[in-house]
């Protein structure tokens, strides 16, 4: 394997209020796109770009996932880790640490859904000699206000992230799904020495645009939902049955039937 092979966390926690009552009884992730659970869309882009090394952080219905996807592919390692109580995004990412410190890192919030891929940039990061940095996807929203949102100065260069602002300096959305080099750790630390429980994601990615270490990719045609809303993921379902969204290829049991 690769010395420097891209782990992965993928971000499974969180009540789920916004769906309920549904989640009183399942995790969001859990919950029907067409023929496949909402996680099966996120597993596909964090496999299709290669990805061996994957950390599930989920709540009490952390079983339900492991029971839906087993051990994993041939050559995957897979590791369910417990959040017994929300604390905080970065409480939950200190959980998984230990499965995947030391690599390079893909955190991916399970209820984004995209058709973009990611393979090329999780290979450069792999690839890169030097720390690469940070790697952000963002897409134009009719209202950002629930996002990172994205300030550019007067040559369009991402200059500042501003979390969940009332007055949206731009349509930029920035957030949910995030390539880190192996200084996240460190960084991380040092904002939620600051911050505390108030830490958020945005506060390591302004650290990287501080130090001029960070790429950000726009999406334009692809999609890209936040199926953490009834909405959205009725949304979701059809651009699943039209082919357009992608689940992963695996996770089948005797009888079911794979989707590709």
């Amino acid at each position: 394997m690769n010395p420097d092979s891209v782990k992965a966390i993928l971000v499974a926690g969180g009540a789920g209020s916004r769906l309920l009552p549904f989640t009183r009884y399942t995790h969001k992730t859990l919950l029907p796109l067409h023929q496949r659970p909402v996680i099966d869309y996120a597993l596909g882009i964090i496999r299709r770009a290669g990805i061996k090394d994957i950390a599930i952080i989920g709540n009490q219905f952390i079983g339900q996932i492991a029971q839906h996807i087993g051990a994993g592919l041939e050559g995957e390692n897979i590791h369910y880790v417990l959040e017994e109580e929300p604390k905080g995004v970065g409480h939950a990412l200190n959980l998984a640490r230990s499965h995947v410190e030391g690599k390079r890192l893909l955190i991916y919030f399970s209820d984004n859904i995209t058709s973009a891929e990611l393979g090329g940039e999780v290979r450069r990061w792999e690839n890169s000699e030097e720390e690469p940095g940070a790697f952000l996807l963002g897409r134009v929203v009719e209202d950002p206000r629930a996002f990172g949102v994205g300030v550019f100065d007067e040559e369009e260069k991402l200059i500042d992230i501003v979390e969940k602002p009332e007055n949206p300096p731009s349509q930029l959305a920035i957030g949910g799904i995030y390539l880190f080099d192996r200084n996240f750790w460190q960084l991380m630390d040092e904002e939620m020495a600051v911050k505390g429980d108030d830490f958020s994601i945005t506060d390591v990615n302004k650290r990287y645009i501080q130090n001029e270490k960070v790429e950000l990719r726009i999406l334009n045609d692809e999609i890209w939902l936040d199926c953490g809303t009834p909405d959205n993921l009725l949304e979701a379902g059809k651009l699943a049955s039209a082919g357009v969204l992608s689940p992963s290829p695996c996770n089948i049991r005797p009888g079911e039937k794979n989707i590709e």
